[in-house]
């Protein structure tokens, strides 16, 4: 992928950063940039300020009212909003539910999801993993049953990433026991509002409540909300975690968390002298942002094959091992600089230092959930499959071993 911009594509890249600062809330700017947590309110408030822009639907053909930008566009874009501290687009419509509705999906499911999708009016949470189904998915048992024109579902979700926000929920569920576990396995969407479903939050050791469990009791889902034919969602599936995989590469979380080291080396004292000055320090920081090069070319390779329209493979997994890793590395690395600053782990204390008008500086907001936030990231290595599960597909699919 060819990086070196040409005045369009430089144009380009400054009218989404003029946008951005002239559209989004300094205060949550600051919240994002200083890794702090953000509300519903935070994340639907920017999208709600792309979608009158036009710029929500990146990566969406323009039939379906996305940009038809290419991937190019959508790395710029991308590049600028994060470091300008723009809040991620919750990834679970627009770029994971929304492609398979517009592949698999039929017309009326296209009318009447996408544009939802597109406004912010309806937020989307994803129903994979189950107590004792993640990495290997095909064993789920939530069942889904067919009575006349409906779907009785029982069973449990679990690690459903913001779930306690979400209007819509897509499912795998399990509508066969016959043969092979990946041949009764069924794509459901279901209204979160439908009678019979209960969302628990998991309160994490940062305090933080970032995932659920979703509990499903004799709750009646539409037949037309299959996606797909019935039995045949593992095919479904397969295609929406390509579409995962490739944006768990991470690349905009990382390029924050470099964004808030090279904060503190120009800033934080260490010994006497800035920590930009101290050789342990500018080591760690020099490979980090190499091997963050590295996986930024890395994905500009698959985003282009995605762009031709060429299968992603198995090797795309690298992109998740890669970049999941190197989150957690940038985490490891502002908490060692930090020091005895990044020890506070209570909820009010940390809360009340990250408040919006807190009279904390930069650095001391950003200690004030270093610890948290390094918590948090130990679950990227297990969310979309764990890496140990990602290391024996790439062995068995991508290098025949």
């Amino acid at each position: 992928m060819d990086l070196r911009y040409s005045p369009e594509q430089q144009q380009f890249a400054q009218d989404v950063r003029e946008f951005t600062r002239a559209n989004l809330d300094p205060k949550v700017a600051r919240k994002v940039l200083e890794g702090a947590r953000l509300e519903r309110d935070d994340f639907l408030n920017w999208h709600k300020a792309l979608h009158k822009k036009g710029w929500v639907g990146v990566g969406w053909p323009k039939a379906f009212g996305g940009t038809g930008w290419d991937s190019t566009h959508q790395h710029i874009f991308d590049e600028v909003t994060a470091d300008e501290g723009a809040p991620q687009l919750i990834p679970f419509g627009l770029r994971m539910v929304a492609p398979v509705i517009m592949n698999f999906g039929n017309k009326e499911q296209q009318d009447y999801h996408l544009p939802k999708i597109l406004s912010g009016e309806n937020w989307w949470c994803q129903g994979y993993s189950e107590p004792g189904s993640g990495s290997d998915l095909a064993s789920l048992k939530c069942k889904a049953e067919r009575v006349g024109d409906h779907y009785i579902v029982n069973g449990q979700k679990t690690w459903t990433t913001l779930g306690q926000h979400a209007d819509w929920i897509f499912c795998l569920v399990r509508t066969s026991t016959d043969g092979r576990q990946q041949e009764g396995i069924s794509f459901l969407l279901i209204d979160m509002k439908t009678p019979g479903i209960t969302v628990r939050p998991i309160v994490g050791i940062h305090g933080w409540v970032v995932f659920n469990e979703v509990l499903f009791d004799e709750v009646r889902v539409p037949a037309d909300n299959l996606v797909g034919q019935e039995n045949a969602g593992w095919t479904v599936a397969k295609a929406l975690l390509e579409f995962e995989r490739l944006k768990l590469a991470r690349i905009g979380e990382n390029k924050r968390r470099m964004k808030r080291a090279r904060q503190l080396g120009d800033t934080q004292m260490d010994r006497g002298r800035l920590l930009k000055e101290q050789p342990w320090f500018r080591e760690r920081f020099a490979q980090l942002q190499a091997r963050l090069i590295a996986l930024e070319a890395n994905a500009g390779r698959f985003v282009e094959r995605q762009k031709r329209g060429e299968p992603l493979g198995a090797e795309v997994g690298m992109l998740k091992l890669r970049g999941s890793r190197l989150v957690q590395a940038w985490e490891d690395l502002i908490v060692d600089a930090l020091g005895m600053d990044a020890s506070p782990l209570d909820v009010e204390f940390l809360q009340a230092r990250t408040a919006p008008d807190g009279d904390f500086g930069l650095n001391q907001a950003i200690a004030a959930t270093a610890s948290s936030r390094r918590f948090l990231s130990r679950g990227y290595t297990i969310a979309g499959g764990s890496s140990e599960i990602q290391h024996n597909i790439l062995a068995k699919q991508a290098l025949g071993l």
